[in-house]
């Protein structure tokens, strides 16, 4: 099943994130530039699913963490950022099996602060809302 997702997701243009680390275990992200905005793209496996069966909330957070960060690099230039806020509301639960979609858009930015939003999205349900705040890191990167 991943492996046809994975065909499919390439087939429609989406190509894998390179990652390390803890995004590794929760992985792989997908990306695909749409009009000038990045949107990422998520498969829902079973390693993601919580006590009932269900996309897990933490999965879903560190999605949007991820994928409204990585619009902040994208959007500013700025190679290091560190999330200094997020909120993340959570609307109806994702599946097994779905694809989960996150566009993120910046909403506003200042010398020192990103403000980006995002929807996780499957198909045409909203199965998260988040805002983030991203701090650009001097000195660093």
């Amino acid at each position: 099943m991943v492996d046809k997702a994975a065909a499919r997701l390439k087939s429609d243009g989406w190509k894998q994130v390179e990652s390390t680390g803890f995004i590794q275990l929760i992985g792989p992200f997908w990306e695909r530039l749409v009009n000038g905005h990045y949107e990422y793209a998520l498969l829902a496996e079973d390693k993601h699913h919580n006590r009932r069966g269900l996309v897990q909330g933490g999965v879903l957070m560190t999605f949007a963490d991820r994928t409204c960060g990585m619009t902040a690099r994208f959007v500013t230039g700025k190679p290091t950022m560190a999330t200094a806020q997020l909120d993340v509301h959570f609307v109806e639960a994702g599946r097994i099996g779905e694809m989960l979609v996150s566009r993120p858009r910046v909403v506003r930015a200042t010398r020192s602060l990103i403000f980006v939003s995002t929807e996780v999205t499957v198909d045409k349900r909203v199965i998260a809302m988040a805002n983030g705040v991203f701090k650009i890191l001097r000195g660093e990167g």
